[in-house]
């Protein structure tokens, strides 16, 4: 098996992984961030198996589109929408995701419909740019790219409350049961995580192209996930839930918030 093969499965087996563990949080506590996490990873999963079986298969039409629609269109802003439930609430995730649903369903028939520029090469991995007219490319210039930017932004909001919360001498818990410090943290890997995955591009220098987005996908989810492993708030693990306030104080904190 070749790298880019064994890289695509492996982010293929993560990311479903990753899946798997966004669906079983969000039927425990049915919090808004996991369901959608878990639609954009499950989306990664699809985009992922669509770069394994062009790697391993060979490259068509409809391998390329799967691979170019989850994976360079509508994971990240979905994964974006996530990090706006966690750290603005339900009302302002809501609003948002009925424009991003309604956006990246119209995209999805851009990029089903869009004809072919040029033949799918069976034995590397195709440019956007080589295949598609404009409007596919605008779609993932625009969609990842502003996603990527709302990512970056929630990190940095979680650091600003993180200093604030620490010049105010708060203690640690939130509404959403998550210290100031785990928020950031978990924010920031999700931006470093995300950052990894737009880096494949920059791989080229030392890799070839198929490679190149193998290795940014496995690193990038992986990264991600260790970002989402920080938000468990330590309600099942008896080592983490001593960080956390009684239930009295966390009631305050919720009527204060």
């Amino acid at each position: 098996m070749s790298l880019h093969s064994a890289m695509a499965a492996a982010a293929t087996l993560v990311s479903l992984a990753f899946a798997l563990s966004t669906l079983d949080r969000w039927l425990t506590g049915h919090k808004r961030h996991e369901a959608v996490w878990t639609v954009s990873l499950t989306m990664f999963s699809v985009a992922s198996a669509g770069l394994w079986a062009g790697a391993s298969l060979g490259w068509g039409e409809w391998s390329f589109k799967v691979f170019y629609l989850f994976g360079a269109i509508l994971n990240v802003p979905y994964l974006a929408l996530g990090t706006v439930y966690l750290l603005f609430g339900v009302r302002t995730g809501d609003r948002w995701a009925a424009v991003v649903s309604l956006l990246g369903a119209f995209v999805a028939g851009v990029v089903v419909a869009a004809p072919l520029l040029a033949p799918v090469g069976a034995d590397a991995l195709p440019r956007g740019a080589e295949v598609f007219g404009p409007g596919p490319r605008i779609a993932a210039a625009v969609g990842s790219g502003v996603a990527a930017l709302v990512i970056f932004l929630g990190a940095a909001v979680s650091a600003v409350r993180l200093v604030r919360a620490r010049r105010q001498g708060a203690r640690p818990g939130t509404a959403r049961g998550l210290s100031p410090g785990r928020l950031a943290a978990a924010n920031v890997l999700i931006a470093a995580g995300t950052l990894v995955l737009s880096a494949g591009g920059l791989l080229n220098s030392v890799l070839d192209e198929m490679d190149a987005f193998a290795v940014s996908l496995v690193m990038g989810i992986t990264v991600i996930f260790a970002g989402f492993l920080l938000t468990e708030t330590g309600r099942r693990n008896p080592a983490i839930r001593a960080w956390y306030p009684p239930p009295s104080v966390a009631r305050q904190l919720e009527r204060a918030a």
